[in-house]
């Protein structure tokens, strides 16, 4: 299997005056998260104080969703559905990979919780496979996953 590969520069993974959204923003991979984000406009609360850890989807994520998905929820009329899915992809806290590794699951802030699993072929998040970590902002982490998480229907 072969690991996508990022653009972003060692020196840039920390980038204490940047907001998770400024570094999403200034990502190109993440184009489809960030339009996903003003869409439910998550923009201000995602730029705020925090901290928060961010498990960041990038459009190949996005693009293995079934056709259409990404243009309906981005919708007005399914907004809530995007909010919720959005913040299933949130914890609370700055959970660095060193403890993200330690854990079986995490609570987000949409409510239920992912599981976590460690084993010889890295970190998943539910079947998600984490494919970088700990890209410091100043309101938190973001570790990027390879696919979308989606909340069950409860």
């Amino acid at each position: 299997m072969t690991v996508p590969s990022f653009s972003f520069a060692k020196e840039a993974d920390a980038s204490p005056g940047k907001t998770i959204v400024d570094i999403a923003a200034g990502n190109e991979d993440f184009s489809t998260l960030v339009a996903a984000v003003k869409a439910a406009g998550l923009v201000e609360t995602l730029s705020s104080k925090g901290p928060f850890t961010v498990f960041a989807p990038t459009n190949d994520a996005f693009n293995k969703l079934p056709k259409g998905t990404v243009e309906s929820l981005l919708k007005p009329e399914n907004k809530d559905k995007l909010i919720s899915i959005l913040k299933y992809h949130v914890v609370s806290g700055k959970v660095m990979a060193a403890d993200v590794v330690k854990l079986d699951e995490a609570k987000t802030v949409q409510g239920q919780s992912v599981k976590i699993s460690t084993g010889s072929d890295g970190v998943t998040v539910n079947k998600s496979k984490v494919v970088k970590t700990d890209i410091e902002a100043s309101n938190g982490v973001i570790h990027v996953i390879d696919s979308v998480l989606l909340p069950s229907d409860k």
